[in-house]
């Protein structure tokens, strides 16, 4: 014992490593308590605001929860700003800087991306840098955001843009210094962590390091403006066997046969050690023999997640289109081409081996500052010129991203089904269809939200046209046999993918087949078979059991399939939960067909325009400011010189198969009033700075975000006005009301 000690008093970096546990066992019991003292707030706001007892929590869904919240907001004005709360406004308090982050992503605000000398493209995004990125933004000293809901006034305006970058980027290099101080500390901290997190891991299962699991930046790049964790996870997860399959499509004939021959030779050895042990229980206490088998069945492990399944069959551009279906983002020249190694590279961008997750952990202690410091620091103006112009005020919710008010004239694609319905500029439309994905995304998971006119007109115009497509595939394609019967509609096209990896088909019931788009026997079999609830064989009967019990109809199910979430006050408690389950599937089924065919559509319009929808982009879209219509138009080279994000595509052939043409949608006439839930204030200074040719500064007038509102019409905030700054050298910003 005292030479241990001893020891331990001579080696100063053990005492650094009991130091630095010590630490983290303390961090782990307040953040322990901390999360006690969370629940417990949780469950009473539960019991006594909602009602809701304890038992009935575990089968209540968000709905249900979602529904109270709106219904006590109408009793008890649990928000004191607005007298009625709608469902878009709850999922803003929720996710409002998990939007921001989302909306940077997008636009590659945030230097993620990196070409490399000798790896190439990388993308490299931590649980580190998203800490460093939200601190410097949200909520860190200094910060951005002066509180939970409101962004600084100054940094609403655009007269002072220049001295608030030169601000940011000030405090940015030093949060970047003081991590690579910190940098010692955070790394053995890191190690520390991952050491007590994994290693009963692998050792309970030496193969889980060969697992893939969905990266931090795939969760972001692949998230929809809101859609709360819970949802994501879903979406991912029923995503998540078919992309295991397309990646394991890829391995190395040569890596293969490697692999098989070190796991016999491993195999031969371990299975004389455990004979040797059988026989003689005292080979276990010469030296390392115990070392030797586990090491040897490690071996084993890893070899065999390098050997391929020989019943496997390489399809991979249906797995890739199932994939779509659950993730719905994807690059364009991704189809026609799953089958190229450039196109599993990037993919695994998004779906990553769990090692190489750890690995990056552990070197983001050393990674992190370089990237605040020599990387996002020179983006400070555009990050200033960003939450300016991308930030509007909500009645009753505060300041919010403006790309999340799902505003399709606003934030639109001219190239994703919005081509005369927006008036935004490159600048200020959601790259990939995030708008519009987003948009059906929240309308079919919350099918009581009563979006604006023109956001309806457009969701029920796409609706109505995936309906018509569906009835001709329906008419057309054999419900059983999709392969077998050329599809003769982009719907018709787009289900015979998914169709032939389904081996299993399930009937529907009557009562459920009848329903638009999620009733369809093809399209339902073809995307409820990859779901984890379609392998359970006794599903159609508890279904019917279950939608009989609820006294659901047909009816109530059209749409969205998640009107009647709701279980009635007779129905038990497995019956209720079963049925939201099967509710919920629906609602995801009835969201991949239109994910698919918004992307099929997507690549017919964008045939003639073939340098929007590849993987990478060039720095940004456009200027950080916004760019005068007359200015864009000009043939100009020097006009078109403006800063591209890494994100924005390179022109590049996509040899997809050619689909049928589908009836092109008319264009939606402008009405003068809009209807919104809420009244919003978009901040925007009334001029900008351009740097001209010859590195002058031009000041340009700015324009109004997608020139729909009115100039010079000051919306008074409902029951709390907002406080403007009246200095000299601060110009008050625009304030735009919609009605």
């Amino acid at each position: 014992m005292d030479v241990c000690n001893a020891h331990i008093r001579e080696n100063t970096f053990v005492i650094f490593v009991m130091i630095i546990s010590g630490v983290f066992w303390l961090h782990r019991l307040v953040k322990f308590l901390y999360n006690v003292c969370c629940y417990w707030e949780i469950r009473s706001f539960y019991i006594n605001a909602l009602k809701m007892t304890m038992s009935e929590l575990p089968y209540a869904t968000w709905q249900e929860v979602q529904a109270r919240i709106i219904e006590i907001q109408k009793e008890h004005q649990i928000c004191i700003h607005k007298k009625e709360l709608t469902e878009l406004d709850i999922y803003h308090r929720i996710l409002r800087f998990k939007n921001y982050m989302v909306a940077m992503v997008n636009k590659s605000l945030l230097p993620v991306r990196f070409r490399l000398p000798v790896l190439g493209d990388c993308v490299f995004y931590t649980r580190g840098l998203k800490y460093n990125f939200e601190l410097i933004f949200f909520w860190g000293p200094g910060s951005l955001f002066e509180n939970e809901w409101s962004l600084k006034p100054e940094y609403k305006r655009g007269g002072n843009r220049l001295e608030l970058a030169d601000r940011l980027a000030s405090r940015i290099l030093w949060i970047g210094i003081a991590n690579l101080m910190l940098c010692p500390v955070i790394l053995v901290w890191q190690i520390l962590y991952a050491f007590f997190s994994y290693t009963e891991v692998i050792k309970r299962e030496p193969g889980s390091l060969g697992a893939r699991c969905w990266s931090l930046y795939g969760r972001c790049y692949l998230r929809h403006f809101n859609e709360l964790d819970h949802e994501l996870m879903s979406r991912l997860s029923k995503g998540y066997k078919a992309a295991s399959k397309y990646m394991n499509c890829f391995l190395s004939p040569l890596l293969t046969v490697v692999a098989k021959n070190v796991a016999f030779f491993a195999g031969s050895l371990l299975a004389v050690l455990i004979a040797l042990t059988i026989y003689d229980e005292d080979v276990l206490a010469v030296e390392h023999v115990l070392s030797s088998i586990t090491l040897l069945g490690v071996c084993i492990t890893v070899c065999r997640s390098f050997i391929p399944d020989k019943h496997m069959v390489f399809c991979p551009e249906q797995l890739l289109r199932v994939i779509l279906a659950h993730i719905h983002y994807m690059p364009d020249h991704w189809q026609g081409n799953a089958h190229r190694y450039e196109t599993r590279d990037q993919f695994s961008q998004l779906f990553q081996y769990k090692a190489v997750f750890i690995l990056e952990e552990l070197l983001s202690p050393v990674v992190t500052p370089i990237i605040l410091i020599f990387c996002l620091r020179r983006k400070s103006l555009e990050i200033i010129d960003f939450f300016r112009n991308f930030t509007v005020e909500v009645v009753g919710v505060g300041d919010t991203c403006s790309f999340a008010q799902m505003d399709i004239r606003q934030h639109g694609h001219p190239a994703w089904m919005s081509e005369g319905k927006t008036e935004a500029s490159i600048y200020q439309q959601a790259e990939d269809g995030k708008t519009e994905l987003s948009l059906m995304h929240f309308a079919i998971t919350n099918p009581h939200w009563q979006p604006p006119r023109e956001t309806t007109h457009f969701i029920s115009q796409l609706k109505e046209r995936v309906h018509r497509e569906a009835a001709g595939a329906s008419s057309e394609t054999h419900p059983l046999s999709l392969s077998e019967s050329e599809p003769r509609s982009l719907v018709a096209n787009i289900l015979a993918g998914p169709s032939t990896l389904g081996s299993v088909h399930f009937a529907c019931d009557s009562s459920l087949t009848n329903n638009a788009v999620t009733g369809i026997p093809s399209g339902g079999t073809a995307l409820r078979s990859l779901s984890p609830i379609s392998s359970s064989l006794h599903l159609r009967g508890s279904l019917s059991a279950a939608h009989r019990a609820s006294g659901f109809t047909g009816r109530a199910m059209t749409g969205s399939g998640t009107d009647a979430r709701t279980v009635s006050s007779g129905s038990s408690a497995w019956e209720g939960q079963l049925t939201s389950l099967v509710l919920s599937e629906y609602a995801s089924t009835e969201m991949s067909i239109h994910a698919l065919y918004m992307h099929e559509l997507h690549k017919q319009q964008s045939r003639g325009d073939l340098s929007r929808h590849t993987w990478h982009r060039q720095e940004s879209d456009e200027s950080s400011d916004s760019i005068p219509d007359e200015v864009r138009s000009e043939p100009n080279t020097h006009s078109r010189n403006f800063p591209r994000s890494q994100t924005f595509p390179t022109t590049l052939p996509s040899p997809g198969a050619s689909f049928t043409s589908a009836t092109s949608g008319s264009a939606v006439g402008q009405d003068g009033a809009k209807a919104q839930s809420s009244t919003q204030r978009r901040h925007s200074g009334p001029a900008a700075d351009h740097f001209g040719a010859g590195g002058k500064v031009v000041r340009t007038a700015r324009m109004p975000m997608g020139g729909w509102a009115e100039e010079g019409k000051v919306s008074s905030r409902h029951q709390e006005p907002l406080q403007e700054e009246t200095s000299e050298d601060e110009l008050p910003p625009h304030i735009h009301k919609v009605t």
